[in-house]
């Protein structure tokens, strides 16, 4: 696959679902400004996550992880980590985690708990 489509891919899984959550009270609320800064920092932090996963898959140890580690290139699966290494994968996270928390300064303190998750998404398995 390019390694377009691996990044969509990765933004589709993961970060759907963290970008739903953290969209979620701004639908409700009915503020479309305010939905739209939060949908992209969960999908920021959802692919940052799910990087950060791979790259446990890759270096992690399974007792450190509670999973099994190695799993995706023993099924050949094509991964972000894989296609860009260790390093420019980890660096990519990590600036993905500080972009997502940027996107809340609009919030003030308010959103510190969502800075959290973003630092939580890069900080695993360390």
């Amino acid at each position: 696959l390019p390694e377009a489509a691996l990044e969509r891919l990765a933004r589709l899984k993961t970060g759907a679902l963290i970008a739903f959550s953290a969209q979620s009270g701004a639908i409700l609320a009915a503020d479309e400004g305010v939905r739209a800064v939060l949908a992209a920092y969960g999908e920021d932090v959802g692919l940052a996550f799910q990087i950060v996963d791979d790259l446990l898959d890759v270096t992690g140890d399974a007792a450190a992880v509670g999973k099994r580690v190695g799993k995706d290139a023993a099924r050949g699966k094509q991964t972000l980590v894989g296609r860009r290494g260790v390093d420019r994968a980890s660096a990519e996270a990590a600036e993905l985690a500080g972009k997502a928390a940027r996107r809340l300064d609009l919030f003030g303190e308010m959103a510190e708990h969502l800075r959290r998750v973003a630092a939580f998404a890069v900080a695993r398995g360390k």
